[in-house]
């Protein structure tokens, strides 16, 4: 195994899918989002894995990203969730079965040309807008001038769904988000029946069912074994960040480490050298505050953290030049996951997970 490495649970992401699935109403689908590369988890086995444990559903973020997973053979409903434009990508798009999102008329005539010649029909959502400002229509007569878009391109483009997103269901209150619930049902009303629904997200599963659940829920960063409401306590890390020490000295007292010289120590200390930087992914603002697991035992980072190494104080440790260092992950009763690691950083685990560079391996176990 390469000496730094990304390891990906399958099995535990599966066991992850089955507890939130224990949150979501009977009869409702699951889709599963794994926009940005699952997250940095891997698109491809974690769609794998996410559909055999009953997701009915992927979404992404780009067309692109949809394409890859077709290419890998994936079959299932695969909706898009940002805003793509250009004849060729929309083809591209239509022609390997995505289901694109649409907020506006002149969007869907763009989709309606690319469409032109294609064996099928374009299937899209409607994005309604509740309240993130972000993407969609937030008013009826906004709605309507889509649909009839829609309608205009004789079957061309098919209405097939429509949703929202929650600006703030993991906050302290769940005041705004009822308000999008209520605007979400009012702009419901005037679309055709049968359309697939859905405006929950990890958030909202975990406060807001049954009222959120609609026909359909979008489970994202709790499938990788984060709550972003802290309800949720029995979630499984997925990925796990596994390095090794290269280098170990002992320094007295009063010695001083790191660019900036900004750690004095304040004991003679075994000092290790770490396999790992900011040029992999570890964010240098952890240095202050970061720890890292050596033998089961919580390290702290010692000075800045370097672009391709960290120090790390293991005194008192029998340590060697080779051993095993986990910067994410647990051992020993003791655990560092991406949330500590983006409280060291003033970040949210969602950036740590998705930080780490290419020259940091994944491997897969588990099925996927």
């Amino acid at each position: 195994m390469h000496p730094m490495v990304r390891i990906v649970d399958l099995d535990a992401l599966g066991r992850n899918i089955q507890r939130i699935r224990s949150r979501i109403p009977e009869g409702t689908g699951l889709m599963a989002v794994v926009k940005a590369d699952a997250y940095g988890h891997g698109s491809i086995p974690c769609a794998r894995r996410v559909l055999r444990e009953g997701a009915s559903a992927l979404c992404v973020a780009t067309i692109e990203e949809g394409l890859e997973l077709r290419r890998a053979g994936l079959t299932p409903m695969i909706l898009v969730l940002g805003v793509s434009h250009g004849r060729d990508v929309l083809r591209a798009g239509a022609e390997a079965g995505l289901t694109l999102t649409v907020c506006d008329p002149d969007h869907v005539l763009e989709i309606r040309h690319a469409a032109e010649g294609l064996d099928g029909p374009v299937s899209v959502h409607l994005k309604l807008d509740t309240g993130m400002n972000r993407l969609g229509v937030s008013s009826p007569e906004a709605r309507d001038c889509v649909v009839h878009a829609i309608q205009e391109t004789q079957g061309l483009v098919l209405l097939k769904g429509a949703y929202s997103h929650f600006a703030d269901a993991d906050g302290p209150s769940i005041h705004s988000s009822m308000d999008q619930l209520d605007l979400f049902r009012k702009l419901l009303r005037g679309l055709p029946a049968g359309i697939l629904r859905h405006i929950a997200n990890s958030a909202a599963i975990e406060r807001l069912m049954p009222e959120a659940a609609f026909d359909m829920v979008r489970a994202g960063i709790s499938m990788y074994g984060y709550s972003p409401t802290g309800l949720e306590q029995h979630l499984e890390m997925v990925m796990t960040w596994e390095t090794e020490i290269t280098f170990i000295k002992d320094l007295p007292a009063g010695a001083r480490i790191g660019y900036g010289l900004t750690c004095t120590l304040s004991r003679s200390a075994t000092v290790a050298t770490v396999r790992c930087g900011y040029g992999d992914g570890y964010h240098r603002l952890s240095g202050e505050h970061a720890h890292v697991l050596v033998k089961g035992k919580k390290c702290p980072v010692l000075g800045r953290i370097c672009m391709d190494q960290m120090m790390v104080d293991v005194t008192g440790l029998n340590v060697r030049a080779g051993e095993r260092v986990i910067l994410m992950g647990a051992e020993s009763g003791e655990k560092i996951d991406a949330q500590d690691l983006a409280d060291w950083a003033c970040t949210i685990p969602y950036e740590v997970l998705l930080s780490a560079t290419g020259r940091v391996p994944r491997v897969w176990k588990g099925k996927e």
